[in-house]
C-alpha cells in the first residue's frame, strides 16, 4: 500500500538541472523508434525544441465554439502559422486541406457532451484511420480525480499500446474538472501518472506557483494549454512564464482564434516561445502587427 509521501511538499525537484536526453533534442525520447522521433521532431522544431500548438478540438463536446463557427473562414488562413495542429478528424477530412503539411495532432477521445459528464469518455479513433490522415501523434483527454479516472487512464494506456505499435506518439491532455484545483501539487500528479504509463508529451495548465516543479518532475515534454480567453498581455505573460518554468510550447485555442487579431496573435506567441521574446516586447507585436492588418482592411460605409 502506498505510504504518505505523495503528499508531502518537502520534496526535492532539481528544477535547476535539466534532465538529459542522450542523442535526442527532446526530452524523454532518447530510446525511442526512429519512426516516433520523426514524427515529434515535425511537432517540436528540432533548434528550439518547442512547438505553438493551435488548439481547435473544442467542437468535440463544445460544438460551434465562439470563433470556430465556420473554421474554413476564419482557421485555415492561420494554419501555415503553427508548428503543428491539434484536431478531430471530422475537421480535418471535411475542412483542412490536403495540401497543408502541417504535423497534425488528432483528437482520439470522446463520448460526452458538455450537457453531460465529462470524464465518461471512451477511444473514438482507431489506430488504423490516424495511420490512412498521416497524423503525427493522437491526443486524448485523463481525467485524473474525475468520477471516470481509471476509464480515462485505461484509455490512455490502450491508445499509447497502440501508437507504439506504430510509432505514433500519444499526447495525454490533463483535464480539470469544476472540483479540481489548478496547482502544482495536483499538477504534479496528473503529469507525473500520464508519463509513468507511456504517454511522449503531455499537455497541462500553467499554475502562477511551482509550475517549475510540475516540468520536472515530469520526464516528458510538458506542452501548455492556453485554457480560456485572457486578454492578449495576460495570455503572452502565461505563455512566456510557462516557457521559462520548463514547458516544451504551448497548444493555444482561444487566446489565439477569440483574439481580436488572430493572425498578430499567433506571430506574437511565436516570438515568445522560440525567441524568448519578453511579454512586454510580444504584446508591442501584437499591437504592431494588429494596426498593419487594420490600415490594410478597408472600411465599409
Amino acid at each position: 500500500m502506498a505510504d504518505t509521501d505523495a503528499v508531502k511538499e518537502a520534496k526535492k525537484f532539481y528544477e535547476d538541472i535539466p534532465m538529459e536526453t542522450p542523442g535526442f533534442f527532446l526530452k524523454g525520447a532518447g530510446s525511442l523508434d526512429w519512426g516516433m522521433k520523426n514524427r515529434l521532431s515535425r511537432i517540436f522544431n528540432p533548434q528550439t525544441g518547442r512547438t505553438v500548438m493551435l488548439a481547435i478540438d473544442h467542437g468535440y463536446f463544445q460544438g460551434p465554439t465562439t470563433g470556430l463557427e465556420r473554421v474554413d473562414l476564419t482557421i485555415v488562413p492561420l494554419m501555415p502559422m503553427a508548428d503543428a495542429l491539434m484536431l478531430t478528424r471530422g475537421i480535418l477530412r471535411t475542412t483542412v486541406p490536403p495540401s497543408l503539411t502541417k504535423p497534425i495532432v488528432m483528437r482520439s477521445s470522446g463520448g460526452p457532451s458538455i450537457l453531460k459528464e465529462l470524464s465518461n469518455e471512451e477511444l473514438a479513433v482507431d489506430i488504423e484511420d490516424a495511420i490512412r490522415m498521416n497524423v503525427s501523434a493522437v491526443t486524448l483527454q485523463v481525467f485524473i480525480g474525475g468520477k471516470y479516472e481509471t476509464r480515462s487512464v485505461h484509455n490512455m494506456t490502450r491508445l499509447i499500446d497502440m501508437g507504439m505499435r506504430y510509432g505514433i506518439p500519444t499526447m495525454a491532455v490533463t483535464a480539470v474538472g469544476k472540483a479540481m484545483t489548478r496547482d502544482a501539487q495536483y499538477l504534479r500528479l496528473a503529469c507525473r501518472i500520464c508519463a509513468e504509463l507511456g504517454a511522449q508529451i503531455v499537455k497541462t495548465y500553467y499554475c502562477p506557483e511551482g509550475f517549475e516543479t510540475v516540468t520536472a518532475s515530469c520526464p516528458v515534454p510538458i506542452v501548455m494549454a492556453g485554457g480560456k480567453k485572457l486578454p492578449e498581455l495576460e495570455a503572452l505573460t502565461m505563455a512566456y512564464n510557462a516557457i521559462s518554468r520548463g514547458a516544451a510550447g504551448v497548444d493555444m485555442g482561444r487566446n489565439i482564434f477569440q483574439s481580436e487579431a488572430p493572425k498578430a496573435m499567433m506571430e506574437a506567441v511565436h516570438n515568445v516561445v522560440h525567441k524568448n521574446l519578453k511579454p512586454a516586447e510580444a504584446y508591442d507585436l501584437y499591437q504592431t502587427l494588429k494596426n498593419k492588418t487594420s490600415q490594410k482592411t478597408p472600411s465599409r460605409a
